[in-house]
């Protein structure tokens, strides 16, 4: 049997779609299936939302949005993807890494306060798993500090805080619809703009810094270069592929959902034996189904335990590597050690887990982590 470790879920209307969308001649983006698609994500997030060609490109949105420059300081866990850093030091931002729980790899709030300067300008929780991270202690201190909140919760469709849906605590906030993602369009993003009077300039920096969006609706006679901005809006073929899976989202989140909770209860057992550590979910958050791990008692044994899958036909990976300690970052670190991150970087182990995987490929994973224990 070989499992892979993702498959991107294509179901449902994506070939109508995208051939609705050959026919009509209007590929270059913000057309019917965009429109159709900001839609459902303004009325889940009760706020202006705007896809993008990626959830990197989300983040660089915000960053310019945020007017972060040169020598600002924002603070991100080291324990996440590089496009997490890359959107403020694109912008020229000193980033400040912290570490993350000993319990669960989210930003440690803790840690966040020591490292708030007067250059501090964004805090940049990530939301691991889709798991929330602490947002009433998180913006109570981004408050007492007058501080920006940009949620990177590429990871967190259809996941909450206290009931209310991750993406709604930040001034802005990132998903991503990448290919390993809930629902995805291969490469896409949304960007999510809670505050009103930000929303006006979003829609200028996502056309290229232009006024082209009033242009089309009738709102002025021409459109001119108003401010800066990239061409963040992806192609409507992306959107059809997008909208066809917003169509059944409770039918994938449902099955991921049930592949996760499956993973947790069949494999307690070897928490219990003391040889795992399973996710542990705060009260406060949900679980989106997005992706499952374990955390070994060492490196060697999730190497060992990735090896001995991958024998068995069943591709386990790790992530991430702590970017304090990267090639790219580790000459500009002088923090303190981040005793977590490392931990979860070096004990993590990722198992499948997208719409596609089958009950006795399940069963098989899970049959064949029990024997290597």
């Amino acid at each position: 049997m070989q499992i892979s470790f993702n498959r991107p879920f294509n179901k449902g209307n994506a070939i109508k779609y995208i051939q609705e969308t050959l026919s009509l001649q209007q590929l270059g983006g913000n057309g019917k299936f965009t429109k159709k698609s900001q839609l459902y994500f303004n009325q889940y997030f009760s706020s202006k939302t705007l896809l993008t060609t990626s959830g990197t490109s989300a983040l660089e949105m915000a960053a310019l949005l945020s007017n972060i420059n040169p020598g600002d300081e924002v603070i991100i866990p080291s324990f996440t993807f590089v496009s997490t850093a890359n959107a403020f030091l694109l912008r020229g931002a000193k980033i400040v890494f912290a570490d993350v729980n000993a319990d669960y790899p989210n930003l440690s709030v803790s840690g966040i306060e020591e490292l708030i300067t007067d250059r501090t300008k964004v805090i940049v929780p990530v939301h691991y798993a889709g798991v929330a991270c602490n947002m009433d202690e998180i913006s109570k201190l981004a408050n007492k500090h007058n501080l920006i909140i940009i949620e990177d919760a590429a990871h967190s469709l259809l996941s909450s805080y206290k009931g209310k849906p991750l993406g709604c605590f930040g001034r802005f906030s990132a998903l991503s619809f990448h290919e390993t993602k809930n629902i995805n369009s291969g490469e896409g993003g949304l960007l999510v703009v809670n505050t009103k009077e930000d929303y006006q300039r979003a829609e200028i920096i996502w056309e290229k810094g232009t006024t082209r969006n009033a242009f089309l609706r009738g709102e002025i006679k021409k459109y001119e270069w108003v401010d800066i901005g990239s061409s963040f809006l992806p192609s409507e073929i992306n959107a059809a592929l997008l909208y066809s899976q917003i169509e059944i989202i409770d039918t994938i989140q449902k099955r991921r959902i049930e592949i996760w909770h499956k993973y947790f209860n069949e494999l307690k057992i070897l928490q219990e034996k003391g040889k795992v550590l399973l996710p542990q979910i705060p009260e406060y958050a949900t679980v989106n189904g997005h992706l499952f791990f374990l955390e070994c008692e060492s490196g060697k044994v999730r190497d060992n335990l990735i090896s001995y899958l991958n024998k068995k036909g069943i591709q386990a990976v790790f992530h991430y590597l702590p970017l304090h300690s990267s090639p790219f970052f580790s000459k500009k670190y002088h923090g303190k050690e981040l005793k977590n991150t490392i931990k979860f970087s070096e004990q993590i182990i990722r198992l499948p887990l997208y719409f596609g995987l089958k009950k006795d490929e399940q069963d098989y994973i899970i049959k064949t982590i029990k024997n290597f224990f």
